[in-house]
């Protein structure tokens, strides 16, 4: 694994970049994971098993996360992760390891949608992979968050924290996670986040800032599967997260797609087995093909 940093619009971003060995100008594929998270989470993990099926692999922190430059800190902001995603491309395309013109992306959970915004006007992304992906559109927002009075209150609250750091430059966070704060954007006890020996490292620090409700609520990922002619490949599960979502997301691609349902839970295919080699052997097996 290689250290690296990278310019996102004049923002320094810092990710892992993980090389086939004893291969020259592999294709290169940029991983990225669930919000709010870092890539030590998952991203990491799937850039390495990509790198050992011949993949150069790029996971790196968003504008704002671990340990990457940007403020504020830790807000869900799909526009910037779109954008960084954007140029990440641009810094694996031009790495001498990497065939620029094989370029693939891969999103886990919630980077699915910023992966398919990204492609969707990208045509340097010459294919898609989608793992257990979160994607949304507000009506299905106003079903996961309890109906369309609790949106529109998140909505409100949202913008009451952003008015405030606009003012005060005060940011309101609340813990990602948590089965004690009824405020948590996760209102559970979910292991994967909360167990240290899993996604609960030092380097995730578990808050939510309040301010990113808006722009989360009301993004419309389903609505990006018509622009998509790049070959595109769902993995997923009835018991994983919002599979209806993932129905119609495939329904509307315009490029050729595959979507393959396995088993497991949403949390199963961060860093369980066998959902992980299940997820990377389908993934490298759809780049296999596509980005010859």
């Amino acid at each position: 694994m290689n250290k690296v940093t990278f310019d996102s619009d004049g923002v320094t971003l810092t990710g892992d970049l993980y090389l086939p060995e004893g291969r020259e100008r592999a294709p290169g594929v940029v991983v990225a994971g669930t919000w709010t998270s870092v890539k030590e989470l998952m991203a990491d993990r799937y850039a390495r098993r990509l790198a050992q099926r011949g993949y150069a692999a790029l996971s790196f922190d968003f504008t704002g996360f671990g340990e990457s430059g940007g403020a504020p800190r830790d807000v869900e902001s799909p526009v910037r992760k779109v954008r960084d995603i954007h140029n990440a491309l641009t810094f694996l395309a031009d790495h001498p390891a990497v065939d620029g013109d094989r370029l693939g992306a891969l999103g886990i959970c919630a980077a699915a949608m910023y992966m398919a915004d990204n492609t969707a006007h990208d045509p340097r992304v010459k294919s898609l992979a989608l793992v257990a992906p979160w994607l949304h559109d507000p009506a299905i927002c106003e079903d996961a968050y309890g109906g369309a009075e609790a949106v529109a209150e998140k909505i409100k609250i949202g913008r009451e924290a952003r008015s405030r750091y606009d003012e005060t430059g005060e940011i309101d966070y609340v813990p990602v996670v948590s089965g004690s704060d009824p405020r948590a954007a996760m209102p559970y006890d979910i292991d994967f986040y909360l167990n240290p020996a899993r996604g609960g490292i030092p380097a995730w620090p578990n808050r939510y800032a309040v301010m990113a409700w808006p722009d989360w609520l009301t993004y419309d990922s389903i609505a990006l599967a018509p622009q998509i002619t790049q070959p595109t490949l769902i993995v997923h599960s009835e018991d994983a997260a919002i599979p209806d979502g993932a129905r119609r997301f495939h329904a509307g691609l315009a490029g050729p797609n595959d979507i393959y349902w396995t088993q497991g839970t949403q949390f199963d295919f961060y860093d369980t087995e066998p959902q992980v080699t299940i997820a990377v052997d389908t993934a490298a097996a759809h780049f296999g093909r596509t980005l010859r």
